[in-house]
Parts: structure tokens; C-alpha cells; sequence
């Protein structure tokens, strides 16, 4: 069986991942500075003190505006960790395909869903789809197994056809 060398799909799936386990770190750190902000009631007051100053007009429901839209960005950044968290399982899966030489047209899938999951034009992502081309693209080589000289001949005139 023919191995082919995949070091550039390993290499770019590789730091794909670490890159994406860097976002949903960063993006559990943001989650808990928003559920700080919305239930610590010391920085409710100071952050509502800050916002009047601002806009003296403003009244309680321009706040309470400004409470749902904390409350939907929390919402979208869990969705935001979830999709990173399940492209971060989907390159695991690629590279362990990849790895062990199995199925490289699975890993590239599995590389394109996980770059579509981890955002769709970040940094990540991008490495996933150039290593998904390559799974898709890289052949293996062919050896000229077949040789059309006769071993027989001597040498002598003509060779025959």
C-alpha cells in the first residue's frame, strides 16, 4: 500500500485546531464577563450611572433596551462556542484520519464543515479549506511498475516488440 506524505494537511489541521480551542476560550472568558456585567448589581448601577451621564434623556427603557441586546449578544456567543466547539471535535476526527492514512476525502469533509462551523472566514477556517483541498487534490504517484523491455534479449540487433 502507497502512504502518501501528509505532513502540510497535518500542519495546517493542527494549528486549525489550536486556533479554534484559542476562541472558545476566549469566547468562555467573554461569556463570563457578560454574566458578570448583567447580574453583578454594583456594575448594573455604575454601568446605568455611566450610560445617564452620557444621555441624560435616556430613560429606564432605552436601559432596559440595552439589557436585551447584553442578554441576545450572550446568546449569540454561546452559539458562537458551540459551533467552534463542534469544529474543534470534526478536526480532531480529520486529523485522526489523516494520521492513520484512512480516508483522506473524509478528512477533507470533515475539514470543510469544521472551517464552516469555526467561522466561516477566519483564520481557522481558512487553513481547514486549504487542507481540505489538498485531501482532495493529493494522489498518490504512480510507479512504473510495468516495464516493456524484454529481459530476455540479449542485446544483439534489433530488440523485438
Amino acid at each position: 500500500m502507497l502512504h502518501l506524505n501528509r505532513t502540510a494537511e497535518k500542519v495546517l489541521s493542527i494549528i486549525a485546531v489550536i486556533l479554534t480551542a484559542i476562541g472558545v476560550i476566549f469566547g468562555f472568558i467573554g461569556m463570563a464577563f457578560i454574566n458578570l456585567v448583567k447580574n453583578d448589581p454594583t456594575i448594573q448601577r455604575d454601568f446605568e450611572n455611566e450610560m445617564l451621564m452620557t444621555d441624560p434623556a435616556m430613560t429606564q427603557a432605552d436601559l432596559d433596551t440595552v439589557y436585551t441586546v447584553f442578554n441576545f449578544m450572550g446568546g449569540f456567543i454561546w452559539l458562537i462556542i458551540i459551533g467552534m466547539i463542534i469544529s474543534v471535535v470534526l478536526n480532531i476526527i480529520g486529523i485522526v484520519n489523516i494520521w492513520k492514512n484512512k480516508n483522506a476525502k473524509l478528512a477533507g469533509i470533515m475539514f470543510i464543515i469544521a472551517g464552516l462551523l469555526g467561522g466561516i472566514i477566519s483564520l481557522p477556517s481558512i487553513l481547514l479549506y486549504v487542507a481540505a483541498i489538498l485531501c482532495f487534490t493529493k494522489k498518490p504517484t504512480l510507479q512504473d511498475d510495468l516495464q516493456y523491455t524484454d529481459q530476455s534479449y540479449d542485446g544483439d540487433g534489433m530488440r523485438p516488440l
